[in-house]
């Protein structure tokens, strides 16, 4: 059951959350709504520096260590409605989710509707994670990550890449991932009153602008509708409270089908994207959870050392 905290923290948002009314073709009111929402992610941690960079023709941001000890990289894609968002507005993310992990991580600033209709993000990312190959990092260090539209980013990534023929990443991570386009899941309209954050007819204009005509039932768009056949392990988590649960719900069906190692976390009385809150324990168990996924999936530095020292002996 929730604490005191959590229900304290879902009473404050429904009372100051701004109201969508006149902004169903207003880019930037919603642009406004997603800013006044991440605003409230507070500040990263210090001991994560950040940094401009650049891999291939994509722009992006580095966070890292203050002294990295493993070979693992975690690409984060952030969410924003494919639409809004930076790799800086999510920073108090990444930077939780860097320290869970203790990994590095790159989040590009992939193209955004409307300006740059799908699949522009979709390719950006691509273009980003062949570029990571070819600079030599190993397939089997890299963790895709992501949270709500840059979730199903990362799904429709993992999606382009083994169609592509490239090797897969070692896993998976989402944070309350949009998969579904056409918004099918139940709780969509179930979670309609008890999600602050999210809603469909925000979803549904944020579809319209990336889209554009294009069907939001194309799998590279709505990942969910795809066979999730030689995907790597994925970890899920999401609240109980939004509207999005049941596309974190409908991955652990989809994986579980594929025959994919999937966990898919359903936090009781958590909001949208709660991991951002650092005075909610349930935050604090989910990166913990989600960075300690990643570790098990991927490389060690400091442990390949110790295992070829032993050897050495």
């Amino acid at each position: 059951m929730p604490n005191w905290q959590s229900a304290l923290v879902a009473r404050v948002r429904h009372a100051i959350r701004p109201g969508t009314k006149g902004d169903a073709g207003d880019v930037a009111g919603i642009r406004r709504r997603h800013v006044f929402f991440t605003n409230r992610f507070g500040t990263p941690s210090a001991e994560i520096t950040f940094e401009a960079g650049q891999v291939g023709p994509i722009a992006g941001e580095w966070a890292r260590l203050p002294e990295p000890n493993s070979r693992r990289l975690i690409l984060y894609l952030h969410g924003g409605g494919y639409i809004s968002g930076t790799p800086q507005s999510h920073r108090p993310l990444i930077a939780g989710l860097c320290l869970a992990a203790q990994a590095t991580a790159f989040a590009p600033a992939y193209r955004l509707g409307p300006e740059f209709g799908f699949p522009a993000g979709l390719r950006d990312c691509i273009d980003v994670y062949r570029n990571l190959i070819q600079r030599g990092v190993e397939p089997q260090s890299i963790a895709l990550a992501g949270d709500e539209a840059g979730g199903g980013l990362a799904f429709a990534l993992l999606l382009a890449i083994r169609n592509g023929g490239l090797p897969m990443p070692a896993c998976c991570v989402a944070m309350s991932p949009w998969v579904d386009m056409s918004l099918s899941g139940w709780s969509m309209l179930r979670n309609s009153k008890s999600d602050a954050e999210l809603s469909w007819r925000h979803l549904f204009i944020c579809a319209r602008h990336y889209l554009k005509k294009n069907n939001p039932t194309d799998p590279y768009a709505s990942p969910i509708l795809a066979q999730f056949r030689d995907f790597p392990p994925i970890m899920v988590h999401a609240g109980s409270l939004e509207v999005l649960r049941d596309d974190a719900s409908r991955i652990g069906e989809r994986a579980a089908e594929a025959g994919i190692a999937v966990s898919v976390e359903i936090y009781d009385g958590m909001h949208h994207l709660f991991q951002a809150n650092p005075s909610l324990p349930e935050s604090r168990v989910s990166l913990e959870r989600l960075g300690k996924f990643v570790i098990s999936r991927t490389p060690d530095a400091m442990r390949d050392r110790h295992a070829a020292t032993q050897a050495g002996e």
